[in-house]
């Protein structure tokens, strides 16, 4: 056959390697609107809900229950039942709805109904309403420091660049689990190098990720996942009374911490039950909401390949973001894991929670280049840093992050490596050298990085754990060493633990240590001149891009 050169040409395109399939409802690979999904519905009696979405309360799996009991206000559902759902729909986009009436209503409604709402839904609108929803007026953003050799010089001198650049959270995880402590340890250092007040995790399993916590090592968690089938969290030896049980235990120590949850990881798991992903993830949403937990890391995340492959799955990735805002969590809206050979395609993705805001626009940039990236290669890294500061500069949109110079980045990256440098010298650990601080201060990634021992390094870390060593040890050899300010940074963190401030829906810290929350930053959008609005000193850093022609760079 006689092939055609342009349909060729298009064959050829990055996003034609892309994997799709079309809708297959029997095992789940659909993302909204599946035909077993089940009919809106709920049954009151005596205050307690005894059937919801059309199944009796004798016949609930523990997920029904939970929800039924917790996450549903029993008081008002059969009055917010029985709107209708493209009314509750328009209310979301009309700009003379306050956010605190909806927030009322969807405290009534089941999963079928909440779906019901964003099937009436297109994603413009579902945008409108998510910059109306999102808990916290200002919106933030969170980025990944690792490196694949669990180098702590570099992870201390990125995590320094990427705090300067504008994140106010940034998560670590291990290429080998045993290096764990030193990653936290090194995150943590820079973090306070480039801005006071960033708040930092290392993401692992749960016991040793709320151990680092509890020493005041890292300052949040996120990574304790919930699941929309009961098949999926019974095979991570789970229920939702354990996770909420896992989440006092973070809160009652004075960590931040959200659930995590995306489309798609009951398909990949094997145990969608021929439901809509957008379904079981609501299910996922009110879960955690039940658990009294602060926030949740939803959009996909990690199983992004699962609902991109299918039709509207993108619309219901933004659904799942809406809906987590809706329900009045902090919103870490993913952005995360690379899905797509296509530039394009990445960006459109993106652009769904970019342009409303998210309390989180990413959850996942990668703040070093994705060799190093040992979360997988993200949606975001460090070569896309102008982009997405040209992005905000061209919509003047607040993306969270800000332009920065080559002396500045170069400064930072240096003082964390001295810092770093110097606390491994009072605590006793192996040493870091001068060539090692002067790789990291100018290292893109850890091809650039000299070699470490390792095996040492590891006896070390597990040192770092066994001697009981805390935050206020770090502090303490900072102070000695003469990194006063890194100290003082590294202490108001801690105290935030007592306070209790930042554990409010949506909670950061500024520079000063002041915490903005949904509290006392709530978002107050009703259209044109309210919500968050760019100061003129945030336009003006983010327009000023070195790039850009400056009359003063000539003479006249």
């Amino acid at each position: 056959m006689k092939r055609s050169k342009r349909v060729q040409a298009l064959e050829a395109r990055p996003v034609n390697q892309d994997g799709f399939v079309v809708d297959w409802p029997e095992v789940g690979l659909i993302a909204m609107g599946s035909p077993n999904d089940p009919t809106p519905s709920i049954k009151v009696q005596n205050g307690k809900i005894v059937e919801m979405d059309g199944i009796l309360r004798d016949k609930f799996d523990f997920i029904d229950q939970f929800i039924a009991d917790y996450a549903i206000d029993a008081s008002i559902a059969e009055q917010a039942m029985a709107m209708d759902s493209t009314e509750i729909a328009k209310m979301l986009v009309d700009i003379h709805v306050p956010r605190q009436e909806i927030v009322k209503i969807v405290r009534g409604l089941t999963a079928a109904k909440l779906v019901d709402v964003f099937n009436q839904m297109n994603v413009v609108e579902m945008m409108m309403a998510l910059q109306k929803m999102r808990a916290r007026k200002t919106p933030s953003n969170q980025c990944h420091i690792t490196n694949v050799k669990d180098n702590p010089v570099l992870i201390a001198a990125d995590g320094a660049e990427a705090s300067l650049r504008g994140f106010d959270e940034m998560e670590t995880t291990v290429a080998v689990v045993r290096y764990a402590p030193f990653n936290a340890l090194a995150l943590l250092l820079g973090s306070q190098v480039g801005r006071g007040g960033t708040l930092i995790q290392c993401a692992l399993e749960e016991a040793t990720e709320l151990e680092l916590g509890m020493r005041g090592i890292t300052a949040y968690a996120e990574t304790i996942s919930v699941y929309g089938t009961e098949n999926v969290f019974v095979d991570g030896d789970d229920t939702p009374w354990s996770k909420a049980f896992l989440a006092s235990a973070y809160a009652s120590r004075g960590l931040k911490m959200r659930f995590t949850s995306g489309t798609g990881s009951e398909v990949q798991m094997g145990y969608a039950e021929g439901k809509s992903m957008l379904y079981l993830e609501i299910r996922c949403i009110m879960v955690t909401r039940g658990a009294g937990v602060q926030g949740l890391q939803n959009g996909s995340v990690s199983c992004i390949g699962v609902p991109a492959a299918v039709p509207s799955g993108i619309r219901a990735v933004l659904a799942e973001n809406l809906c987590a805002a809706m329900i009045d969590l902090e919103v870490a809206s993913s952005n995360d894991q690379t899905f797509t050979h296509s530039d394009i395609r990445r960006t459109a993705r993106t652009l769904m929670q970019f342009l409303p805001g998210t309390d989180f626009i990413c959850s996942g940039y990668s703040g070093t280049p994705n060799y190093d990236n040992m979360f997988a290669g993200s949606n975001w890294d460090v070569e896309d840093y102008d982009d997405w500061n040209i992005l905000q500069r061209d919509l003047k949109v607040d993306g969270g992050l800000r332009p920065v110079s080559e002396e500045e980045i170069i400064r930072v990256r240096n003082k964390a490596a001295k810092a770093i440098q110097a606390v491994f010298r009072e605590l006793g650990f192996p040493a870091i050298t001068d060539e090692e601080v002067e790789a990291a201060t100018y290292a893109h990634g850890s091809n650039d990085m000299p070699p470490r021992n390792i095996v040492e390094d590891l006896k070390a870390a597990q040192e770092l754990m066994s001697r009981g060593i805390t935050g206020l040890d770090v502090i303490k050899a900072l102070s000695k060493a003469g990194f006063n300010d890194v100290a003082s940074n590294v202490l108001n963190l801690l105290k935030q633990r007592i306070s209790g401030d930042y554990l409010h829906t949506a909670a950061i810290l500024d520079k000063d240590f002041n915490v903005i929350s949904a509290v006392n930053q709530q978002n107050d959008y009703q259209g044109p001149g309210t919500g968050y609005r760019l100061s003129d000193a945030r336009w003006e850093e983010i327009k000023n891009i070195s790039q850009a022609i400056n009359p003063s760079d000539f003479d006249v």
